[in-house]
């Protein structure tokens, strides 16, 4: 029913309506128009929605919001293979420079430049000021009305959005949300970069964003990255894995790697790009808890490492009692192997019934790994007189001296 302005207010016309009481407005569901989500990139980003991108230190997060940046600039494919369609970006930095990182990221990964818009400060009454993502969202909204193919919009980080304290939660939705909206009023992805919190390895993914748990509730869609070490020398492995949607599936992720190099047609600006690999399956929960697993199988291997370099210092030691002393100080067979590798230590012989014992490389404790493996083994033959002291030790048969890992007892 329509409101009817009593008699003696119709001459006041709207300075009536300004004095109004505030109403809510009531929309009916059934005049409301049911519509498909609009991918920029099916699954991974949505327009009008709010996206994160969190995970652990060296992982390379800008570099992949840039690799996103090139694809949608160039039109060119997602890692998934699918084509993009092209449009331009707006790219907010309060942590790289343009000049020397972002802009040469941009060029390495293939960006469009021209659909590129970096935000460098706000003008005001002939003032130039930095631009504060917390305070300045309606003149950003007011510059964005001019780019009429707007697809992806990044803040880094997106923690900077926020003027009060990022960890509580009301004050989070209160500094996000002219982002939101601006992201749903320009029909745009909006993505922000920030950080895992130190101290929370093992817990779920979204809750290891750092600040308010807010950030990861507002976001519709929330992506982690993670440092896989590599085994026996190989390089790390990095993946990208969605660790929540509210749009569309969760879990899975693609390897990438990070190459270093100098700009084309730049001599001596180097810069990093994205190197994307093959898909993965698994939640974000699991492929994290194994890559951490690893790292913390290293740190224990170094922390043995320690342990069993100082318990050599003085000479070799009966594996027996190697093991023994390590399980007294809370370090399993595993993690002594492991260190024993670390540090380049090597097992010997004592003898046919003398079993074995664990000694430093000359590189450890400057001794000659032959002498001191010959006085716990005598040769079967004996060499040349003419045969000098380092040959005789390279003459002895082999069952005496360094073995491999396979051996039962070293």
């Amino acid at each position: 029913m329509s409101a009817v302005l009593p008699l003696e207010h119709r001459a006041q016309g709207l300075a009536y309506l300004a004095d109004a009481p505030p109403y809510v407005e009531l929309l009916r569901g059934d005049d409301v128009k049911v519509e498909a989500v609009n991918w920029l990139w099916r699954g991974w980003l949505a327009a009008g929605k709010m996206h994160l991108i969190g995970g652990q230190p060296g992982t390379g997060k800008t570099t992949i919001a840039m690799a996103l940046v090139a694809t949608v600039t160039s039109g060119g494919r997602w890692p998934d293979g699918t084509q993009a369609e092209r449009g331009s970006v707006a790219i907010w930095s309060g942590e790289d420079d343009v000049t020397d990182t972002l802009a040469p990221r941009l060029l390495a990964a293939g960006a469009d430049m021209s659909r590129v818009h970096l935000v460098a400060g706000i003008r005001d009454k002939g003032q130039r000021y930095p631009f504060d993502p917390a305070n300045d969202c309606e003149a950003l909204g007011a510059a964005l009305a001019d780019v009429d193919d707007l697809r992806l919009l990044i803040i880094d980080p997106i923690v900077s959005a926020i003027a009060g304290d990022s960890h509580k939660n009301a004050e989070v939705r209160r500094g996000l949300q002219p982002l939101v909206d601006l992201a749903r009023l320009h029909r745009c992805a909006l993505l922000g970069v920030t950080h895992f919190t130190k101290g929370t390895v093992g817990r779920e993914p979204v809750e290891r964003i750092t600040g308010s748990l807010a950030f990861g509730a507002l976001a519709r869609l929330v992506m982690v990255t993670a440092k896989r070490d590599g085994e026996e020398g190989d390089p790390p492995t990095r993946f990208l894995a969605r660790a929540k949607s509210n749009i569309g599936p969760d879990g899975g992720g693609f390897v990438y790697d990070l190459r270093q190099g100098e700009l084309s047609g730049h001599p001596g600006i180097e810069a990093s790009s994205v190197l994307w690999g093959a898909a993965l399956e698994g939640s974000a929960r699991e492929l994290l808890a194994d890559a951490e697993r690893r790292e913390d199988a290293d740190d224990a291997a170094m922390d043995a490492g320690g342990f069993l370099r100082e318990l050599l210092a003085n000479g070799s030691r009966p594996a027996k009692q190697v093991f023994a002393e390590a399980s007294s100080a809370g370090f399993s067979r595993d993690a002594m192997h492991r260190a024993k590798r670390k540090i380049g230590a090597v097992a010997v012989k004592l003898g046919m019934t003398d079993g074995w014992a664990w000694r430093l490389t000359k590189s450890e404790d400057g001794a000659e790994d032959g002498e001191s493996s010959a006085q716990n083994c005598a040769s079967s033959s004996q060499p040349s007189e003419g045969v000098p002291q380092s040959s005789r030790v390279a003459h002895r048969p082999m069952t005496c001296g360094l073995v491999g890992e396979g051996a039962s007892n070293g």
